[in-house]
């Protein structure tokens, strides 16, 4: 049911007049959600189209939850979201360094406990697959909710359904949650926010 399955092509005008109702959100720097709990939304200008029509079909299917975004998800088309997410990804125009900052012995510790760099590549910002995020510079407390989210069981307003995350994720104490998504925030990444006209 995805877009990315079915080949569509996305179109980066029509996606940029459909971006309407993602706005208000993704494109007001430093804007804030507070479910389920307070942190900024996520940067998602320069993700990969694939990332983040997968992502939006996950919202639309339940396998992300989230209110706000299962309702909008939901009323998209498959050609709404490959438009979306051309759109958001023909933001990129930097190209994040090979090696990112180094990491405390701590942090260096925990990212080989989860052998993040193995999915979400060397220096964060190149996945091995385009429908995994790229992390670099992402808001450190949006990663720790999101992180947190892949933990969350039985719960029908709150988590992700990924067995791989969801294994990934219980290997670490909240705390250290908080230290992995910090310094993922410093990390020299791709992802920004694009104000629109009418918040700039």
């Amino acid at each position: 049911m995805a877009a990315q399955a079915q080949d569509i092509t996305g179109d980066v005008d029509a996606g940029k007049s459909k971006a309407e109702m993602c706005i208000g959100c993704h494109s007001i720097p430093g804007y804030q959600n507070s479910f389920p709990e307070i942190h900024k939304v996520p940067k998602i200008s320069g993700q990969s189209e694939k990332f983040i029509a997968t992502s939006l079909a996950a919202y639309k299917k339940g396998d992300r939850k989230h209110p706000t975004m299962r309702g909008i998800a939901g009323s998209l088309t498959d050609q709404d979201m490959a438009d979306l997410a051309a759109f958001y990804a023909s933001h990129a125009d930097k190209t994040a360094a090979e090696a990112p900052r180094a990491a405390s012995v701590e942090v260096a510790a925990l990212i080989e406990k989860g052998a993040c760099a193995s999915c979400h590549g060397a220096n964060f910002s190149k996945p091995i697959d385009p429908s995994y995020p790229k992390l670099g510079g992402q808001h450190a407390d949006y990663l720790f909710v999101a992180l947190k989210s892949y933990t969350v069981q039985g719960n029908n307003f709150v988590g992700r359904s990924n067995g791989i995350m969801a294994g990934i994720a219980s290997q670490f104490s909240p705390a250290e949650m908080r230290a992995l998504a910090k310094y993922l925030s410093t990390v020299e990444g791709e992802l920004k926010v694009v104000p629109q006209s009418r918040f700039k």
